[in-house]
């Protein structure tokens, strides 16, 4: 017996994904030649698993600024900002995401990751409640674990569940801190805010939202789901990524709440973490910038996510909700959806591939995720591949034999 032993379930499980054709977690690019085309076993292969949703990695003056930065300042920070102090970036940067979304204080972490770990198990105390939506991200997860509150979670996108939840807990001591996200991961579907605002304020809850998919993507300045619902006063703190619309790496979290810049001696996962390197508190700045004075790349993003979720249903397919930059083929099973995920590999269009248990309720999803840098023609390529495939493994007879 080894101490990996307890893993044999999971090889197991990870060695019938490989034997069924390429190893979908560990697929490496030679090279990423644009926003939406990788170089892969030397042939081009159309991006659609990135999560880049305005297309800005390759962005000219992202670019620019990113190298501009790291001749001025170095590579990195090479430690934390308690003990190796803030650059004047990491400030800026701050203060610049605070502005964005309207809040006075911001904090910036390394990863997005890190922002809810981070958050989450400071603002929560082993008093206290965190009411989960119970289709949260393993990062929501990771840190209300560590967090050491109580943890209750109510059923995915669904305000009366909510409600009875926090009645029960309306006599138990301690804070009550609800937390969903804009737009969740696997099947792109979106909160009901406005409800949740009204729930939260009826139970004298705090409400954090996690906008790292709908940052860039919803609301009229691309604040995320809170504007776009109206109900930005009654979030209390908002939680996010660089990673995806502003293509970088990094998190933060916004608030107008008084006492917030304590979190910097409070939060372990911020004092103990290297600091984001010049290069992309530059590029993120820049990033926020073309986001702000570039509307039409929301309209692109829009169009194109419309045009591959109206594709794939006409195709046959059952997908998420609504459309949005995340467009989730659900299949019947774990080897239908790798199956068709080699095939659409082999057809030069990568998507990404999510199997139980990290998805919702068990279900196996081809997952596309749209960018605006993404052509028409190269969405109608994309539709035309997933609906020969599902043609070819009988995938929407099967779904429509399940209705």
């Amino acid at each position: 017996m080894n101490i990996l032993d307890k893993f044999a379930p999971l090889r197991a499980a990870y060695a019938g994904v490989r034997a069924a054709g390429q190893d979908p977690f560990a697929v490496r690019f030679e090279r990423i030649a644009s926003p939406t085309e990788g170089i892969l076993n030397g042939r081009p292969v159309l991006l659609l698993g990135t999560n880049n949703y305005l297309g800005l990695t390759f962005d000219p003056a992202c670019l620019e600024a990113a190298v501009s930065a790291t001749e001025q300042a170095g590579t990195g920070t090479t430690g934390s900002r308690i003990a190796n102090g803030t650059y004047g970036s990491h400030a800026a940067l701050e203060a610049r995401i605070a502005n964005f979304f309207g809040r006075r204080a911001g904090m910036v972490f390394t990863t997005g990751y890190q922002a809810n770990l981070g958050i989450l198990s400071t603002l929560a105390g082993r008093d206290d409640h965190l009411v989960l939506d119970a289709d949260s991200h393993a990062s929501i997860y990771d840190g209300a674990k560590l967090s050491e509150a109580r943890v209750t979670r109510f059923r995915h996108n669904d305000p009366e569940d909510l409600a009875r939840r926090l009645r029960l807990l309306r006599d138990v001591p301690g804070h009550k801190l609800i937390v969903v996200e804009g737009i969740y991961s696997m099947l792109g579907d979106t909160a009901p805010l406005r409800e949740i605002a009204a729930v939260k304020r009826e139970a004298g809850a705090t409400l954090l939202v996690d906008e790292a998919h709908s940052l860039g993507v919803l609301g009229a300045r691309g604040r995320g789901l809170a504007e776009a619902a109206g109900v930005e006063a009654d979030v209390d703190f908002v939680v996010g990524t660089f990673s995806k619309s502003l293509g970088a790496i990094g998190g933060f979290c916004v608030s107008d709440m008084d006492g917030f810049e304590s979190l910097r001696v409070a939060c372990r996962p911020y004092m103990f973490t290297a600091s984001l390197p010049p290069s992309v508190t530059a590029s993120v700045t820049q990033a926020l910038a073309e986001l702000e004075a570039r509307p039409e790349l929301r309209t692109s993003l829009t169009r194109n996510a419309r045009q591959l979720y109206d594709g794939l249903v006409a195709a046959g397919f059952l997908l998420g909700p609504a459309a949005s930059p995340i467009v989730a083929v659900r299949l019947s099973s774990p080897e239908r959806a790798v199956a068709a995920w080699n095939a659409l590999l082999a057809r030069g269009v990568y998507v990404n591939l999510a199997l139980p248990p990290a998805t919702p309720r068990g279900e196996a999803l081809l997952r596309l995720s749209v960018s605006a840098a993404h052509t028409p023609e190269q969405i109608a390529r994309a539709v035309d591949a997933v609906a020969e495939v599902g043609s070819m493994l009988g995938l929407t007879d099967t779904l429509l034999a399940a209705e």
